[in-house]
């Protein structure tokens, strides 16, 4: 059996939690109803526990409408042991722009945090104009995970284990990817 530098894995704290969600921008809407699970990828932005984003008229907000609690993962991957994960859980709840006061300022919200990423959004210019439904998620659970890959000390202390035991070093890295990403 040849010796093999592992990686390390740990859970995020909440903090590091946080900032993988407010640094990132794309991420998976997991939901279901009756027996059915789906995952979407959405366009978001994190403020202060919520998540704001938008999507379109569609089976996603029929399926959310009658069962609002869902899970959104978001994920920062450098390779196959190099990588960062966040699930947070919480209820989705569209947001009506012509609403009462309060909704009218909760889409007021969204639009201006949306727009710091895509100062396009809801402007004739608009990449996504066809996403017209403006959505938030309060955050009411967060877990967070990562995964490292072995520290060059514990990489040279398994090759010189393997040196006294005449038994090469396995090292483990990512494959080259085909697709270029």
């Amino acid at each position: 059996m040849r010796p093999v530098a592992k990686p390390t894995f740990r859970s995020l704290t909440k903090e590091e939690s946080t900032e993988l969600l407010r640094r990132n921008h794309v991420g998976r809407l997991a939901f279901t109803f009756h027996d059915r699970v789906d995952v979407q990828p959405v366009n978001y932005v994190y403020d202060a526990g919520w998540l704001f984003g938008r999507t379109s008229d569609g089976a996603k907000l029929m399926t959310l409408a009658h069962n609002q609690w869902l899970a959104f993962e978001v994920d920062e991957v450098r390779g196959p042991f190099d990588w960062a994960s966040v699930i947070a859980r919480g209820a989705f709840r569209r947001i009506d722009p012509d609403g009462p006061p309060r909704e009218r300022a909760a889409a007021a919200r969204a639009v201006r945090l949306l727009r710091a990423i895509v100062p396009e959004t809801y402007t004739a210019d608009d990449p996504a104009g066809f996403r017209t439904v403006l959505f938030r998620i309060l955050i009411d659970e967060m877990t967070g995970r990562a995964a490292h890959p072995a520290a060059p000390a514990d990489v040279a202390a398994a090759g010189q284990r393997a040196r006294r035991a005449r038994v090469p070093v396995r090292r483990i890295t990512a494959p080259p990817n085909p697709n270029g990403w």
